[in-house]
């Protein structure tokens, strides 16, 4: 049980706002002029990001592909979809953010967080929401706990 008085969020409110954190995070890096600054905040996408996926691989898309083959399918696509996204990130890391080819991979990294952030927005979460009901809430719950002790701020 969460100590805090205050209702657990569903597994879909946590995920949308760790979807805005990254967004933002992507505006920040856009707007840096140093890339020792864009190198910093790409380390932060990169925490987020990773932080995100286990969440979702751990417990939200297992809860969401019980519910038949269209959730099974879209659950299947999200983690193909996570896989591209962890190469690059590894690629980045491997890169010095001052080398030329380190802008360009990380907005291929940006335009794939984007087109699977769409895609579960759209077409995940309302389906996870029907599919699941009230059991959202306890995922939600279940996502903060484990967020803790990957060691993230929530």
């Amino acid at each position: 049980m969460a100590s805090k008085s205050s209702k657990p969020e569903s597994a879909i409110a946590m995920l949308t706002a760790d979807h805005q954190k990254v967004k933002d995070l992507f505006e920040e890096y856009d707007s840096a002029e140093e890339s020792s600054e864009r190198k910093t905040i790409a380390e932060q996408v990169f925490h987020e990001l990773e932080i995100h996926t286990q969440l979702e691989e751990d417990i939200f898309y297992p809860a969401v592909a019980k519910g038949g083959d269209e959730p099974k399918k879209l659950v299947a696509e999200a983690r193909k979809e996570h896989g591209k996204v962890k190469q690059l990130i590894a690629s980045l890391r491997k890169l010095a953010a001052s080398d030329e080819k380190y802008d360009e991979l990380f907005q291929e990294l940006m335009e794939n967080v984007e087109h699977h952030v769409k895609e579960e927005e759209d077409e995940l979460f309302p389906m996870a929401k029907s599919e699941l009901g009230d059991e959202v809430e306890d995922l939600g719950a279940k996502m903060q706990e484990e967020k803790r002790h990957l060691g993230a701020h929530v």
